[in-house]
Protein backbone atom coordinates (compact mmCIF):
# COMPACT_ATOMS: atom_id res chain seq x y z
CA UNK A 1 0.00 0.00 0.00
CA UNK A 2 1.01 3.62 -0.41
CA UNK A 3 -0.40 7.09 0.15
CA UNK A 4 -1.66 8.12 -3.30
CA UNK A 5 -2.47 11.75 -2.61
CA UNK A 6 -3.25 14.33 0.07
CA UNK A 7 -5.90 17.00 -0.61
CA UNK A 8 -6.22 20.62 0.50
CA UNK A 9 -9.09 23.11 0.23
CA UNK A 10 -8.12 26.55 -1.02
CA UNK A 11 -10.03 29.74 -1.85
CA UNK A 12 -7.82 30.35 -4.93
CA UNK A 13 -6.91 27.19 -6.82
CA UNK A 14 -4.92 29.01 -9.52
CA UNK A 15 -2.77 30.87 -6.98
CA UNK A 16 -1.99 27.67 -5.09
CA UNK A 17 -1.28 25.72 -8.30
CA UNK A 18 1.14 28.40 -9.46
CA UNK A 19 2.88 28.42 -6.07
CA UNK A 20 3.56 24.66 -6.08
CA UNK A 21 4.67 24.79 -9.73
CA UNK A 22 7.11 27.65 -9.06
CA UNK A 23 8.36 26.64 -5.64
CA UNK A 24 8.62 22.87 -6.06
CA UNK A 25 8.54 22.17 -9.81
CA UNK A 26 5.15 20.45 -9.60
CA UNK A 27 3.20 19.69 -12.75
CA UNK A 28 -0.59 20.04 -12.74
CA UNK A 29 -3.02 17.86 -14.64
CA UNK A 30 -5.85 19.45 -16.60
CA UNK A 31 -8.22 21.37 -14.33
CA UNK A 32 -11.20 19.25 -13.28
CA UNK A 33 -14.57 20.99 -12.92
CA UNK A 34 -17.43 18.94 -11.51
CA UNK A 35 -20.68 18.71 -13.44
CA UNK A 36 -22.60 17.63 -10.33
CA UNK A 37 -21.18 20.04 -7.73
CA UNK A 38 -21.29 23.53 -9.27
CA UNK A 39 -18.14 25.51 -8.58
CA UNK A 40 -16.02 22.55 -7.46
CA UNK A 41 -12.66 22.43 -9.23
CA UNK A 42 -9.43 20.59 -8.58
CA UNK A 43 -5.92 19.91 -9.82
CA UNK A 44 -3.64 17.00 -9.07
CA UNK A 45 -0.03 18.11 -8.71
CA UNK A 46 2.79 15.68 -9.45
CA UNK A 47 6.22 16.44 -8.07
CA UNK A 48 9.58 15.63 -9.66
CA UNK A 49 10.43 12.02 -8.87
CA UNK A 50 6.78 10.93 -8.70
CA UNK A 51 5.24 9.38 -5.63
CA UNK A 52 2.47 10.92 -3.56
CA UNK A 53 0.55 13.70 -5.29
CA UNK A 54 -1.18 16.79 -3.92
CA UNK A 55 -4.80 17.53 -4.83
CA UNK A 56 -5.86 21.16 -4.47
CA UNK A 57 -9.60 21.83 -4.45
CA UNK A 58 -11.92 24.81 -4.31
CA UNK A 59 -15.58 25.63 -3.91
CA UNK A 60 -16.93 29.20 -4.00
CA UNK A 61 -18.26 28.75 -0.44
CA UNK A 62 -14.82 27.88 0.93
CA UNK A 63 -13.35 30.91 2.65
CA UNK A 64 -11.10 31.35 5.69
CA UNK A 65 -14.08 31.48 8.05
CA UNK A 66 -16.40 29.07 6.22
CA UNK A 67 -17.83 26.33 8.47
CA UNK A 68 -17.20 23.39 6.07
CA UNK A 69 -15.53 22.44 3.98
CA UNK A 70 -12.73 24.37 5.62
CA UNK A 71 -9.37 25.42 4.26
CA UNK A 72 -6.51 23.00 4.72
CA UNK A 73 -6.61 19.23 5.08
CA UNK A 74 -9.50 17.55 3.31
CA UNK A 75 -8.60 13.86 3.12
CA UNK A 76 -5.85 11.33 2.55
CA UNK A 77 -6.12 8.73 -0.21
CA UNK A 78 -4.58 5.30 0.17
CA UNK A 79 -4.15 3.16 -2.93
CA UNK A 80 -4.61 -0.57 -2.33
CA UNK A 81 -3.87 -1.74 -5.88
CA UNK A 82 -7.15 -2.83 -7.49
CA UNK A 83 -10.93 -2.41 -7.47
CA UNK A 84 -11.33 -5.87 -5.97
CA UNK A 85 -9.00 -4.91 -3.11
CA UNK A 86 -10.98 -1.70 -2.50
CA UNK A 87 -14.19 -3.71 -2.27
CA UNK A 88 -12.65 -6.38 -0.01
CA UNK A 89 -11.06 -3.85 2.35
CA UNK A 90 -14.27 -1.81 2.67
CA UNK A 91 -16.23 -5.00 3.45
CA UNK A 92 -13.70 -5.95 6.15
CA UNK A 93 -13.68 -2.45 7.64
CA UNK A 94 -17.49 -2.35 7.69
CA UNK A 95 -17.47 -5.68 9.58
CA UNK A 96 -14.99 -4.12 12.03
CA UNK A 97 -17.38 -1.24 12.72
CA UNK A 98 -15.53 1.44 10.74
CA UNK A 99 -17.76 4.25 9.45
CA UNK A 100 -18.15 4.05 5.67
CA UNK A 101 -18.78 7.59 4.39
CA UNK A 102 -19.38 6.55 0.78
CA UNK A 103 -19.53 3.18 -0.94
CA UNK A 104 -17.02 2.35 -3.67
CA UNK A 105 -17.76 4.00 -6.99
CA UNK A 106 -16.08 5.46 -10.06
CA UNK A 107 -15.78 9.21 -9.46
CA UNK A 108 -15.94 12.03 -11.97
CA UNK A 109 -12.19 12.55 -11.75
CA UNK A 110 -11.47 8.92 -12.65
CA UNK A 111 -10.92 7.20 -9.32
CA UNK A 112 -12.55 4.02 -8.13
CA UNK A 113 -12.85 4.87 -4.46
CA UNK A 114 -14.71 4.46 -1.21
CA UNK A 115 -14.59 6.97 1.64
CA UNK A 116 -14.15 5.94 5.26
CA UNK A 117 -13.37 7.63 8.58
CA UNK A 118 -10.38 6.86 10.76
CA UNK A 119 -11.07 6.52 14.50
CA UNK A 120 -10.75 10.31 14.99
CA UNK A 121 -13.19 11.06 12.16
CA UNK A 122 -10.55 12.06 9.58
CA UNK A 123 -11.71 11.18 6.06
CA UNK A 124 -9.75 8.65 4.02
CA UNK A 125 -10.33 7.71 0.39
CA UNK A 126 -9.52 4.07 -0.36
CA UNK A 127 -8.54 3.92 -4.05
CA UNK A 128 -7.55 1.21 -6.49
Amino acid sequence: MRIEHVALWTPDIERLRAFYERAFGATANARYASRTTPGFASYFLTFPGGGTRLEIMQLPAVAPLAPAPALGYAHMAISVGSRAKVDALVARLRDDGVRIRAEARLTGDGYYEARIDDPDGNPIEVTE
